[in-house]
């Protein structure tokens, strides 16, 4: 990876997501090398990708150079490369450009989509993790419509505006308000000579209620504000197959659809090489109070990938942001405390609360001792959002983009820049540009 030999103690972060960073962050300065490995070079800000996808916001305003971020760090490194093995015996991380000593070793490579082992559904159905996949959804989301257009038969037609979300989760959530949103106000001026109204938005969720890891009134209230869009949500009901054209389920429901997304769940987006009695549920890799990967002394993880089984959480943190760069800030300390030989701290998560929005004056906000939802509910997503993308210049963007398209009720990000042509109606491909 041609990094500079040091007599310092070197320190590899896997992983540029919120954990990766807060933690590059806390060691700035610090009397140690840094090595930050990703397979992007920037930073996503994962919570707006549906907006990405949706036509709301260009891909460029939620990423930020992973280099501009530690450029000013000393003795920090990042290379651009996708990790293949970890060779704990050695201490050394293998990847697609060479391969790289640790003396410490940091897992913050997040998580990825989890289809429970059905592939056909995977093969069939897009997910929504990354940028490229997000725009792969904006440009399907876009050539569905204009191959509806050209089709003649009607149950064709309506399956090309049929949009299928399954899981109902805050992404799957997000996803069908903006999808209805564009119905509302926008697609019937794009699409004069489409009966428009036969667009159909159905969130399935195998849960009895959605948003289930949040309040029950913000479950209820969310619900409703889909409702009044125009989603409907089907509660307890299990996807069973895809094949491209008709979904089925546990019930008599079927979809004849042209898209599935896919919300339903993530697992850890584990590397190989760690021992397999160190996994936990998920796929996740289990750590103690201190996010030391059970059974290894120098190799910490962080984030979703990390399960730190606690009385509260009995299965791990919550996958989400907020974990995540808690325990990043946290072991950023405790690495210069292992390294001088002083007592480390464990961690506590301070839960700040988890939130949603469903549209325009829509959301939904679950604080420690308060709840509520509505337009002051909508004022605080977007200002907490605001606030926890990196760089004043996205920051900036997004507000723009934000206020334009409030005044205007208009997303004009309805470009196809990146094509994602099926070959056909029957032979549907999911492959990632």
């Amino acid at each position: 990876m041609n990094i500079p030999t040091t007599n310092l103690p070197r320190i590899i972060i896997i992983g540029g997501g919120f954990a990766g960073i807060s933690l590059a962050k806390k060691l700035k300065n610090k009397n140690v090398q840094v090595v930050l490995i990703d397979k992007h070079n920037y930073h996503t800000f994962q919570p707006l990708l549906y907006q990405v996808a949706t036509g709301g916001l260009e891909a460029g305003s939620i990423a930020y150079p992973i280099r501009k971020i530690i450029q000013e760090f000393p003795d920090f490194y990042f290379r651009l490369s996708r990790v293949n093995e970890i060779d704990t015996q050695n201490q050394i991380v293998k990847s697609d450009i060479g391969e790289l000593h640790y003396d410490y070793l940091v897992l913050a490579n997040g998580s990825k989509t989890n289809f429970f082992g059905n592939k056909e559904i995977e093969r069939n159905s897009m997910s929504m993790k990354t940028i490229p996949q997000s725009l792969n959804i904006r440009s399907l989301i876009l050539e569905n419509f204009e191959q509806a257009l050209l089709v003649t038969d009607e149950t064709e037609r309506n399956a090309f505006m049929n949009f299928c979300l399954v899981g109902g989760g805050p992404t799957g959530v997000e996803l069908a308000g903006a999808l209805a949103e564009m119905k509302n106000a926008i697609l019937q001026k794009d699409y004069p000579d489409l009966n428009i109204a036969n667009m159909q938005i159905n969130l399935i969720q195998s849960d009895e209620r959605i948003l289930n890891t949040m309040s029950d009134n913000a479950s209820n209230e969310a619900e409703k504000f889909l409702t009044e869009l125009g989603v409907t949500v089907h509660k307890n009901v299990r996807v069973l197959s895809y094949d491209g054209k008709v979904i089925t389920t546990n019930t008599n429901l079927t979809f004849d659809t042209a898209t599935v997304i896919w919300t339903a769940g993530v697992q850890g987006a584990a590397i190989p090489g760690i021992k397999p009695d160190s996994f936990a549920k998920g796929n996740r890799i289990r750590v103690n109070e201190f996010n030391q990967v059970v059974g290894y002394d120098n190799i910490f993880a962080l984030g979703d990938i990390a399960s730190m089984e606690t009385k509260n959480y009995p299965n791990g943190h919550p996958m989400m942001a907020q974990p995540a760069m808690q325990q990043g800030d946290l072991l950023g300390e405790n690495i210069i405390k292992k390294i001088n030989n002083q007592k480390m701290k464990p961690f506590e998560y301070r839960d700040k609360g988890s939130m949603a929005t469903i549209g325009r004056n829509k959301a939904v906000v679950d604080l420690p001792h308060y709840q509520f939802s509505g337009v002051f509910a909508w004022f605080v997503w977007m200002f907490v959002h605001l606030f926890s993308l990196i760089g004043f210049k996205n920051k900036a963007v997004v507000f723009l983009n934000w206020v334009y398209n409030y005044i205007r009720f208009d997303r004009e990000g309805r470009l196809i820049i990146r094509p994602y042509k099926k070959k056909s109606f029957t032979t549907f491909t999911t492959d990632e540009v």
